[in-house]
């Protein structure tokens, strides 16, 4: 039997060369998909997790204590190759003595080209026109046809100004906005310095165009986007969600969007994951749905996950880990 310390992956297609980093020192087990739905479910990581080292996991696995008591006493690291960690049970893992890796800092820039790109495509009605031309709905000009609004001249209001957040904001800048505001605990001197006024979530979501939803999710910001202040956003204005699901409420948004009490919405977060084919959402034409794609590039992926495999050889080593969360 080997004497190497064990990892199993929820998965069994993580990028090859944080898989082939980790048999450098460890067993790895990864768990196959079921071949009926293509699932991973709680009780088959319980099946598969007692004498464990670490766990290699991902945003779309929840971590709870019945996998983390089904582990026993070898588990010393959780190691997720995402930035957001809500889908971790941290009460438990601070009961049982584990530690948590995240992988930040390696997405921003590509989760804020989605951001981005969420903008344009909304504002300038992309899908709706692209149905259009293959439908056979592109006929003659005629004025007023497909017409979007410029973010030239506009108000764009980041909520949640971290490091995606001034990422985008350091984009849009490029824009000729109008106004750049952002929320933030502090004053952001990298945003300042491109003439971001600090302001409360109230008067963001007041004063904003185009509202980009780019917070970590946590007890204080779940739902931040209320059913209060989606009702006082400006009837042109277009809410844009990288964030989380669960930062907005969904079901003022579908009431909001299909009552045109706002311009639009574009979507790269939503609840659930996957949104079922018959969610109100999925019928609206002012919303663009994106399924989960802000870190979905070759490169920034494998990134991540071998930073997911550095964070479980640190503490194998009795080191620190690259990236660390602290609870």
């Amino acid at each position: 039997m080997s004497s190497k310390p064990m990892v199993l992956l929820v998965r069994d297609d993580f990028p090859k060369k944080a898989i082939d980093l980790l048999r450098t020192r460890c067993d790895v087990k990864l768990l196959k998909r079921s071949k009926k739905d293509g699932l991973i479910t709680t009780q088959d990581i319980v099946d598969s997790v007692p004498g464990m080292f670490s766990i290699f996991c991902y945003s779309g696995i929840p971590i709870n204590e019945q996998i983390l008591k089904a582990a026993g006493p070898s588990l010393k690291v959780v190691s997720t190759m995402s930035v957001g960690f809500d889908h971790v049970d941290l009460t438990s893992m601070k009961k049982y003595g584990v530690r948590l890796g995240n992988t930040p800092g390696i997405l921003t820039e590509t989760v804020a080209e989605i951001a981005v790109g969420l903008i344009i495509a909304t504002t300038r009605r992309f899908f709706e026109a692209n149905r259009e031309v293959k439908t056979g709905g592109w006929q003659e000009w005629v004025p007023g046809w497909m017409c979007g609004r410029s973010i030239k001249g506009s108000v764009v209001g980041i909520l949640g100004c971290g490091n995606i957040g001034t990422s985008i904001a350091e984009k849009l800048i490029n824009f000729k906005l109008s106004q750049l505001l952002y929320t933030s605990r502090n004053e952001k001197p990298a945003v300042k310095a491109l003439g971001g006024q600090l302001v409360s979530v109230d008067e963001l979501m007041e004063r904003s165009d185009f509202v980009v939803v780019a917070s970590a999710l946590n007890e204080d910001t779940k739902f931040i986007v209320n059913r209060e202040r989606i009702a006082t956003m400006k009837s042109n204005a277009i809410l844009v969600n990288i964030g989380r699901g669960e930062l907005v409420d969904q079901d003022a948004l579908v009431e909001a969007l299909r009552e045109k009490r706002i311009r639009g919405a574009g979507l790269d977060v939503m609840t659930p994951e996957p949104l079922p084919l018959n969610h109100p959402l999925v019928g609206l034409d002012n919303v663009l749905l994106l399924p989960h794609i802000g870190t979905s590039t070759f490169e920034t992926e494998e990134e991540m996950a071998v930073m997911t495999s550095q964070n479980i050889l640190a503490v194998l080593d009795g080191c620190s880990m690259p990236h660390e969360v602290f609870f």
